[in-house]
């Protein structure tokens, strides 16, 4: 963990991160298998946040990469043609909606790890990180969901615009961070995301909202 955060912060991300699995639970037909997996793949991430592994970015491959290749290789294979079908059979869409809430608190606190230097200012909402849009947005777009006031053509529009700003603020993150291929923020990398628990940011929330909205997508092009 990191020394010097508040313990409000932790407990925050960690409540967040739950929050996050119950409305993917609920949206995915309560379905357990998935959940289970996911518990799997958090709990061995966290722990070896926890035990400092991430910490190590001199080393090659880099170990950051043990969080991204996986979590982009699980994703793509959720996304197969059978594995989706079941997924998208058993999609209720207002909890799907409604997952994007958890990005408001996740916003809450990047800002508060770049106010203790753990994070450059471009993954704020200061800087390039205009992903509070969506969790702001979500509980509208999922009570509109609810109640059957919204056209299949706005939903559509609003998951597209905020799959690409989770990938916009992703992909500053990845190039920010002390990696191989780092491109900006050399004054103050993303380091705060090899700690526990906000190891589980890259590792599990950003691949739950990205692979919900992907999802969602081809839900409503198929309708």
């Amino acid at each position: 963990m990191i020394e010097q955060l508040p313990y409000w912060m932790n407990v925050l991300f960690i409540v967040t991160t739950a929050l996050t699995l119950v409305f993917f639970f609920l949206a995915n037909g309560r379905s357990w298998p998935p959940i289970i997996l996911i518990l799997t793949w958090s709990l061995i991430h966290s722990v070896l946040a926890y035990q400092g592994f991430y910490l190590d970015t001199s080393s090659i491959p880099p170990r950051f990469a043990f969080v991204l290749i996986p979590a982009t290789i699980f994703i793509i294979y959720a996304l197969r043609k059978t594995t989706r079908q079941r997924t998208l059979e058993k999609r209720n869409m207002f909890f799907s909606t409604l997952l994007h809430v958890v990005r408001i608190p996740v916003e809450i606190i990047l800002y508060y790890l770049f106010v203790h230097e753990m994070i450059p200012d471009i993954l704020t909402f200061e800087g390039r990180n205009f992903d509070i849009l969506a969790g702001a947005t979500a509980p509208l777009i999922a009570l509109l969901v609810y109640l059957h006031r919204i056209s299949k053509q706005m939903l559509l529009a609003w998951n597209i615009i905020c799959l690409a700003l989770v990938t916009f603020v992703m992909i500053n993150g990845i190039l920010s961070s002390e990696l191989p291929f780092q491109q900006f923020a050399f004054d103050m990398p993303n380091r705060g995301m090899l700690y526990f628990p906000y190891i589980l940011l890259p590792a599990t929330i950003v691949p739950i909202v990205i692979y919900t909205h992907i999802t969602d997508i081809v839900k409503l092009l198929k309708k």
